[in-house]
């Protein structure tokens, strides 16, 4: 990242040269921001929006599961393997604006919406998701509080290759090569994460949980397995599995993925953490609904609970302010996105490559 922001017409900078911003007056550039967006009413609550996008996903969920028996035995199941794929990932995603209380203000409903969402539709447990999540949003690209960028299987800073160790050091030779691979276990990797945090303190009611996933996972295998026979169902299941994690990958990995990497050492105001340390994606009205909206990352990061089809409207407000205050804002094609991701893996890696 250069010292200049970024702007639309401006051809998009590599992110490592962003240099970190010292703390003192940082606040009073955030709460700036914040009464400019406050003031074009971004904050508001959608209802129009959610029922219309909740209706919409809800409608192909069931309609899927509905074409799995109009359809029959055929391998053409395969193609509706892939379409659900891309369904189960809408309803990821409104999961993810339900944590964020960007449907509902009050936490009741937020949470009964998004463990219908996450644990009975999805598969996937809305307390760990949660807790991993506000650990993120708090400390973005932290090499060591960032839970997205803890070196479990991928390392993420050079500092993290020198450290690795086991499946992280084999893995992270190679990792530019195997990282889009790696994505077709993620929608696995969620469920096997989701049943073992049942039995930790990150799920906060583990036994109402547990069984939605137990009547989650009965329901979807019952369903596959009763409509087809043992091998196309086997197939259903897999293909369907490996393009849901693809996705979410596809959708999460441009956020922060090859942004800066925050040091223990480094001391940033809020608003500086959360710009350098994400990319916002340029696109159009089909990308927008494709990403959730989580495109606009910057905004997101800055603004959580804001509606979805505000983000766009407060990007627009948020690079001018930059611009003023001379902060990097960086954003990109999805493409680019994407490359810059597998050079940043590749760069990360070379510590275990040359021994060092």
């Amino acid at each position: 990242m250069p010292t200049q922001p970024v702007t639309m017409t401006k051809a998009a900078p590599a992110p490592a040269a962003a240099a970190p911003q010292p703390e003192g007056g940082g606040g009073s550039d955030f709460a700036q921001l914040s009464r400019r967006i406050a003031a074009e009413g971004l904050l508001e609550r959608r209802p129009g929006y959610y029922a219309a996008r909740i209706g919409l996903v809800l409608f192909a969920f069931v309609d899927g599961w509905c074409a799995l028996y109009a359809i029959g035995d055929t391998w053409w199941q395969l193609a509706l393997a892939a379409v659900m794929s891309v369904v189960f990932a809408q309803v990821a995603l409104l999961s993810h604006d339900l944590a964020h209380r960007q449907v509902f203000t009050r936490r009741a409903p937020s949470e009964i919406g998004g463990r219908i969402a996450a644990n009975l539709l999805m598969g996937m447990s809305y307390g760990w998701w949660m807790n991993k999540h506000t650990r993120h949003h708090a400390n973005p690209n932290h090499e060591e509080r960032d839970p997205d960028v803890s070196p479990d299987l991928v390392v993420w800073s050079q500092r993290q290759a020198r450290q690795a160790s086991g499946l992280a050091r084999f893995i992270g030779r190679r990792q530019a090569y195997l990282f889009f691979p790696l994505l077709l276990l993620e929608g696995l990797n969620l469920s096997f994460n989701s049943f073992r945090a049942l039995r930790g303190p990150a799920v906060k009611r583990p036994v109402l949980e547990g069984v939605l996933l137990v009547v989650h996972f009965a329901a979807y295998f019952g369903l596959v397995f009763g409509a087809l026979p043992f091998g196309k169902a086997v197939a259903f299941v897999a293909v369907h599995q490996a393009l849901f994690g693809v996705y979410l990958g596809c959708v999460f990995a441009p956020n922060h993925k090859g942004m800066l990497m925050v040091t223990p050492g480094m001391r940033l105001d809020f608003l500086r953490r959360q710009v350098l340390t994400s990319r916002n994606v340029r696109g159009g009205p089909i990308l927008d609904a494709l990403m959730g909206g989580l495109n606009y990352q910057v905004e997101h990061h800055l603004f959580p609970s804001m509606p979805t089809p505000a983000l766009g409207r407060a990007a627009r407000i948020t690079r001018e302010f930059c611009a003023e205050k001379d902060i990097p804002y960086y954003e990109v094609g999805l493409l680019r996105s994407y490359r810059e991701i597998i050079t940043h893996l590749h760069r990360t890696g070379e510590p275990i490559r040359s021994g060092s």
